[in-house]
């Protein structure tokens, strides 16, 4: 099968680099460990993270400011369910306010039951929360999301203006999205990320939601590259990939392509020079 598989090439302004990210431990995650019925009890509705999962935020966001990461992402995208834009501003929100610069907070304090301080929203990229990218609908309470209004008035700074409805009208009671729609949705959100301008934007997404909508990618590649494409995300894990335009979706010119020739002049390349020009010798 190796041999069968050969590099591929593709020109880099076709390319987004896509930092991947599962949300941090939910209250959820823990009682349905233990009992997988407490995914369908209304306790864990909209459910928030844990003290260990903002430990683990607190990792993240370490890891991501050592590798310089934090500097390089122009856009994130999280999923509007209190656990993701708790991990989405805990990892890739600002630093601490500077004397005479107001501005609204990512997270006011202590909200969701955090038990945080406010976090800034200075020196960070823009947060856009999209529906396309939330977990599993329907049945489980903890994937039912509250009002718009009451999330504004919590991350006053994520941009929710591409959320049609205040109220959540895609989750239903009684239905649970197949697997298959879920990874429907997925790939209609990556196709939705190439009419971004943005060429560098992390994700704050969830487990069900990576894994279906990954597994239709990695068929053409080596199996141990479809195996790390695929397989399911641990709470507050990163993974970076690439993902590329095949069929010019995207309309961004090139900017680091330069088009040569400047100042004009003959140079025409050796192989052509002979077709062209077989009378006067070879031009190397």
């Amino acid at each position: 099968m190796d041999a069968m598989i050969s590099p591929g090439l593709y020109p880099l302004h076709r390319c987004k680099t896509l930092h991947l990210v599962r949300h941090a431990q939910g209250v959820h995650n823990v009682a349905g460990g233990i009992d997988h019925a407490a995914y369908s009890s209304e306790e864990y509705f909209d459910a928030h993270l844990t003290p260990l999962g903002w430990q683990q935020v607190d990792h993240l966001r370490n890891h991501v400011h050592e590798t310089g990461l934090s500097k390089k992402v122009d856009l994130v995208i999280v999923s509007p369910l209190l656990r993701t834009m708790q991990t989405a501003v805990g990892v890739f929100g600002g630093e601490g306010y500077k004397d005479g610069i107001e501005v609204p907070p990512l997270m006011v304090a202590n909200a969701g039951q955090s038990d945080r301080p406010e976090i800034s929203s200075l020196n960070c990229p823009p947060f856009v929360a999209v529906e396309l990218c939330r977990e599993h609908l329907g049945v489980h309470p903890c994937d039912r999301r509250r009002s718009i209004n009451e999330y504004q008035s919590l991350f006053p700074a994520i941009d929710f203006s591409l959320i049609e409805n205040d109220d959540d009208v895609l989750w239903k009671a009684d239905t649970r999205e197949k697997n298959e729609e879920v990874a429907a949705r997925g790939m209609k959100f990556l196709s939705w990320l190439w009419t971004r301008k943005e060429k560098e934007i992390a994700i704050v997404t969830h487990s069900g939601f990576l894994y279906h909508t990954l597994s239709a990618f990695g068929s053409d590649c080596h199996p141990s590259v479809k195996d790390e494409i695929c397989k399911h995300f641990a709470n507050c894990e990163l993974r970076s990939v690439v993902i590329i335009d095949r069929s010019l979706m995207g309309s961004d010119p090139a900017t680091t392509n330069y088009p040569g020739k400047i100042p004009g002049g003959l140079d025409l390349p050796s192989d052509v020079a002979d077709e062209k020009l077989p009378d006067e010798g070879k031009v190397n």
